[in-house]
């Protein structure tokens, strides 16, 4: 079987969806790897590297004619449609409930496609589920990111010149970014606190050291792994709930989103005045409309002293890790769909049936 690896056209991103180590590991199962010219050069692969794995370089027009399989990170684009055809079977993050226009471009060209961020939340897919290698590093590099922008040091320091006091971190969400924040911002000696609509999200929170800002909870628990779209009134009493410590935050971390929807608004422009004079925001949910509701993907926007950051780009700027471990989560997966390099289409078996929304041009999930 023929592996395509394209080149991510996506602009700011820097990861490609095949490393060569797992490269060498494919071509030792059977596979033929085709790896587009310069994909790796942002995550400092060179095409040599690919080369010493078994992989052939070729351009992009060769691999859509070569291989069957076509991978990557990023939706595939118009760019990428006009050279798909019906042999062909797709694989990476399509995002189909808020693409429903893309979906139905690759069904009108007959082809085949798996969404690697359909991946269900079950036990046996943990080691190909790419929203948490992703989100992890995401949640990490938004600490990161935050300590950058911020002009206070996260830990406490006591000097000859006096005590300075610990920086205070907000975290909404307490998924796997949020997790990493929170272990993170720790780590740096920072007072953390975190809010979550999932209850059972407390303890995982306070094992890391951090306080968990809890708030009356009726029914609102996770649905297959992730967060369920919150209800009126539980949004208006997690508002009041957290304002306090809103207040005082210097960083705020937003990691708060429901697959297929735009991304809950959890910090209001009224609440963003009330903060302190130089605290950041860092929205990870940009890409998704935002959790603060004055932020704009890709842009620092100055709101009465508060700087908010709007990105979704978080893992592209570590890309190399991040390309190590969707890599990873890619062989495993072809690995699970596969037998003697050919697929076995198990539609029963439950992270084939999740993840396969169109096979042979006919979509299976909306």
């Amino acid at each position: 079987m023929k592996i395509g690896i394209l080149k991510e056209l996506k602009k700011g991103e820097k990861r490609v969806s095949l490393s060569p180590f797992i490269t060498k590991k494919l071509e030792k199962n059977g596979f033929s790897v085709f790896v587009e010219t310069g994909a790796g050069d942002n995550s400092l692969y060179k095409d040599s590297d690919y080369k010493s794995s078994g992989a052939t370089i070729a351009t992009r027009n060769e691999i859509f004619e070569t291989a069957q399989v076509l991978i990557k990170i990023n939706p595939f684009d118009e760019q990428d449609l006009e050279l798909i055809n019906k042999n062909h079977i797709l694989i990476s993050q399509l995002y189909h409930k808020s693409n429903p226009e893309l979906i139905k471009a690759i069904s009108e060209k007959g082809a085949t496609a798996f969404s690697m961020d359909a991946m269900p939340r079950i036990s046996r897919a943990q080691d190909m589920d790419v929203l948490s290698s992703q989100n992890n590093l995401a949640g990490y590099k938004a600490v990161i990111l935050g300590a950058y922008e911020m002009t206070k040091i996260f830990p406490l320091m006591m000097t000859a010149a006096g005590t300075i006091t610990p920086a205070r971190v907000l975290i909404y969400g307490v998924g796997v970014a949020g997790l990493q924040a929170i272990a993170t911002a720790k780590r740096l000696g920072a007072v953390v606190e975190a809010t979550d609509i999932r209850s059972e999200t407390k303890e995982q929170t306070e094992s890391l050291g951090a306080k968990f800002i809890s708030v009356e909870n009726t029914n609102e628990e996770s649905e297959g792994g992730y967060a369920k779209e919150a209800s009126e009134d539980y949004a208006k009493r997690q508002k009041e709930a957290v304002n306090a410590s809103l207040f005082k935050a210097d960083l705020v971390i937003t990691t708060a989103s429901v697959p297929g929807r735009k991304a809950p608004v959890l910090i209001t422009e009224e609440q963003v005045q009330q903060m302190k004079n130089g605290a950041v925001i860092i929205d990870l949910s940009a890409a998704q409309g935002g959790n603060c509701e004055v932020s704009i993907l890709d842009e620092t926007t100055l709101v009465n002293g508060v700087k908010v950051i709007g990105t979704a780009m978080s893992p592209e700027s570590v890309a190399t890790n991040a390309s190590e471990l969707y890599a990873k989560n890619v062989y495993n997966f072809m690995m699970h769909l596969t037998e003697n390099q050919i697929f076995k289409w198990d539609l029963e078996e439950e992270i084939t049936d999740e993840t396969l929304i169109i096979k042979d041009g006919v979509q299976r999930k909306k």
